[in-house]
């Protein structure tokens, strides 16, 4: 039943909202792009995903530098500074008429030919997606989530840096589909050496020995944006926290564990591979969670809708 649940959460995430293209706000029917976009072709672009509360962005700085080394990892070039994406996110805000919700901002290298060599891409496309989006239904994040380990590998050191936010996301969707076919909520990747890299579309965190404990993006981990305000958020509150290699046995042993995201925020787990996680929405859980929610109404004002 709650396969079935997670299923219909995931299926009502598409929006209906005007979205920003390019410089102007037009019907979500008009955000489109030719079929020889490379980032249709090929996967070839990047994108950042945000939380917007009380109609305010939360944490926009961090997602456009990240974005920023996306792109400059690729080598795309776009003619928008950070103060118009900023007015454009705000715009897409205020059009949408939602107060708390969801925003993409995804950037493709453009049209090109049918070739691989981007030479010919000399225009990107910059998009803003609002959407009200929810990724795990409230049965999850009261009772917790169930996970499994998946046997799709994140290459770490061979190709692309996971720190790059791209628009290949094929490992993870691949991940997704065991989760969906083993009817639990959500999947770990392991890298090529057996060490925890993350979930799907999380980063894992996990307490042993009372500290909060994290892969790093060596080990394939993205530097999540919600992860770094997780470890700094621990830090305020005197906990130990750093990052740290993990394996599935680190995992399976866990006094705690949740994940973490911009769509997700914070989920805690119950169930990993059909161990039983010692304590779920435990202390250290619990505390950061409302740290957390602390830290978004300072940052974006009163108590969410």
């Amino acid at each position: 039943m709650q396969a079935q649940e997670q299923a219909q959460v995931n299926c009502s995430t598409k929006t209906k909202y005007d979205c920003w293209k390019n410089g102007v706000l037009v019907d979500a029917d008009q955000a489109v792009v030719s079929i020889y976009d490379h980032g249709l072709l090929y996967g070839d672009g990047c994108f950042e995903g945000l939380r917007f509360y009380h109609r305010q962005p939360f944490r926009l700085d961090r997602h456009l530098a990240r974005l920023r080394r996306s792109l400059s990892a690729l080598m795309i070039t776009i003619p928008y500074s950070d103060d118009t994406l900023t007015e454009a996110v705000m715009a897409c805000i205020t059009r949408s008429d939602m107060v708390d919700g969801y925003l993409r901002i995804l950037v493709t290298r453009g049209e090109g030919d049918m070739g691989l060599n981007p030479l010919n891409c000399t225009t990107p496309e910059v998009f803003i997606i609002p959407a009200s989006l929810s990724l795990v239904s409230e049965t999850v994040c009261r009772q917790g989530a169930s996970l499994i380990t998946s046997s799709i590998k994140r290459a770490v050191g061979t190709g692309l840096d996971a720190r790059v936010k791209s628009l290949n996301y094929l490992h993870s969707i691949l991940a997704r589909v065991e989760a969906n076919t083993a009817g639990v909520d959500e999947a770990i990747l392991l890298n090529q050496f057996g060490y925890v890299a993350e979930c799907s579309a999380e980063n894992i965190f996990v307490v042993k020995a009372g500290a909060l404990l994290t892969p790093s993006a060596q080990d394939g981990a993205l530097e999540g944006i919600t992860r770094e305000t997780i470890l700094e958020l621990a830090s305020l509150q005197k906990l130990e926290a750093r990052e740290q290699s993990l394996t599935s046995y680190d995992l399976y042993t866990a006094e705690e564990c949740f994940i973490c995201g911009s769509g997700a925020r914070l989920i805690p787990v119950k169930i990993i591979d059909g161990r039983q996680i010692a304590q779920c929405l435990g202390p250290v859980y619990l505390a950061l969670s409302r740290a957390y929610q602390a830290l978004i109404d300072d940052e974006c004002g009163g108590e969410m809708s």
